[in-house]
């Protein structure tokens, strides 16, 4: 009986289309993954392993300044590494091309050889001298900071339905803000705290005429981020280069290295001796994620999210919920907008976020709009950010152009290749209307 049912079910008309053209998107995407481990083996072999002296090492070190235990230094043999290494791309991508994988299975493979052609590059670049694989590591997480809050604010925004892409802007009134504060009155809690209600009031404007309005919220979000650019770049000529001493000097957060955690070899550098906003990070991520699928209040977020008229239905107040996850999305990119200044740089600059608010929506994207999916993506692109660094500061022979687009390329090879068709909140961007 059940198979009968099944075979009326796919006799139905464009069941077998639909189901042809599925495995023909996964063929194709195997292919393509197959011919880039082919692409990235060829280049570890060529230019990585035969383009190296014969004999010649790389040191990678994997000891902190803080730790007890002294770690020895990693040596790698670059030649053989890398041409072993690239010979197990070639192979892996060359089996590939006949055999369809998941998507899952796909990501997994692709994943891993962009592991083992990062270790090449790093390696590669090192040779002959010493790279700190620690401090990388450490870098590739504070250089983070602004992604992952500015993720956590997206998160926060479209999963009850509301489009953020004014986070660029959020990141830049919050360095702002950071900055004048924290020069003016001296006092860096307090340059934290404007910083954090600067993004919450450039929030409530994009609220304020998207749901009262019903303006185009992408529209709206690009508008706000252009106000953010402009009023920033004008107040800084006007304010902060006069006024460069009292309004544009602050102090920076003192990196705090957590006792015990700070000395475990290799990790306690990286993750337990930082400043304040990356700690503020762990609490938010656990929080974020917490208030959003294990409570009541998170529940009703994801109904307005994903069918606001079924949830005002069972007495939820729509435009009041999106209204305090607007503000309490703008509260954390605000800060995430801080750390450019009082968390780093302790000046402003025009345009200093650098397009990080809309890595941080990639970010959101390429996690499914979970926080822990956003934490790995805010990861990726920041090693790729503090890997074009280091890597200019080794000088590798790579055009210096090149290196500054890697977290931009970064960000386009995970959304386009590594994500594919995804399923945003239903109402993502769709304006209630109460009937």
């Amino acid at each position: 009986m059940s198979l009968s049912l099944d075979v009326r079910r796919l006799s139905r008309p464009g069941v077998l289309e639909s189901l042809s053209r599925a495995r023909a998107r996964v063929v194709t995407r195997t292919r393509v993954i197959g011919a880039l481990s082919v692409g990235l083996g060829v280049v570890m072999v060529l230019p990585f392993g035969l383009g190296t002296k014969a004999g010649e090492m790389a040191l990678l070190g994997l000891a902190g300044t803080t730790t007890a235990v002294h770690v020895p230094d990693m040596p790698v043999p670059v030649r053989p590494v890398c041409l072993a290494l690239g010979a197990v791309c070639i192979l892996t991508g060359l089996a590939l091309m006949p055999r369809p994988l998941s998507r899952k299975a796909g990501n997994r493979v692709l994943g891993g050889v962009l592991v083992l052609f990062v270790f090449c590059l790093i390696s590669w670049a090192a040779a002959g001298s010493h790279m700190d694989l620690v401090g990388l590591g450490n870098d590739t997480l504070v250089r983070s900071i602004p992604l992952i809050l500015g993720a956590l604010a997206g998160i926060l925004y479209e999963r009850s339905g509301v489009i953020n892409i004014a986070i660029e802007g959020q990141l830049l009134v919050g360095a702002f803000a950071g900055a004048i504060i924290g020069s003016a009155i001296g006092d860096l809690w307090l340059g934290l705290v404007g910083a954090a209600v600067s993004g919450a009031l450039l929030g409530l404007l994009l609220g304020y005429f998207c749901l009262r309005y019903l303006v185009d919220q992408v529209i709206m979000g690009v508008v706000l981020d252009v106000f953010a650019l402009g009023i920033t770049n004008y107040l800084y000529d006007r304010l902060l280069v006069p006024y460069q001493n009292s309004l544009n000097s602050p102090s920076v957060f003192p990196n705090i290295a957590v006792p015990g955690l700070s000395s475990i070899p290799i990790i306690g550098p990286i993750f337990f001796d930082a400043n304040i906003l990356l700690y503020l990070c762990y609490i938010l991520l656990i929080v974020v994620h917490v208030a959003l699928f294990h409570t009541r209040w998170g529940l009703r977020v994801r109904a307005v999210g994903e069918h606001p008229l079924a949830a005002d239905t069972v007495g939820i107040k729509v435009i009041a919920t999106r209204y305090g996850n607007i503000i309490l999305g703008g509260l954390i990119a605000g800060l995430g907008g801080a750390y450019f200044t009082i968390g780093s740089v302790g000046a402003f600059g025009k345009d200093i976020s650098s397009g990080d608010g809309f890595i941080a929506l990639a970010a959101v994207i390429f996690g499914g709009w979970r926080p822990a999916g956003a934490l790995l993506a805010a990861l990726l692109f920041g090693f790729a950010d503090a890997l074009q660094n280091i890597l200019g500061i080794l000088g590798a022979p790579i055009p210096s152009e090149f290196l500054l687009m890697a977290p931009y390329l970064a960000t386009i090879l995970a959304v386009a290749g590594l994500v594919g068709k995804v399923r945003p909140p239903g109402a993502d961007g769709k304006p209630y209307v109460k009937s």
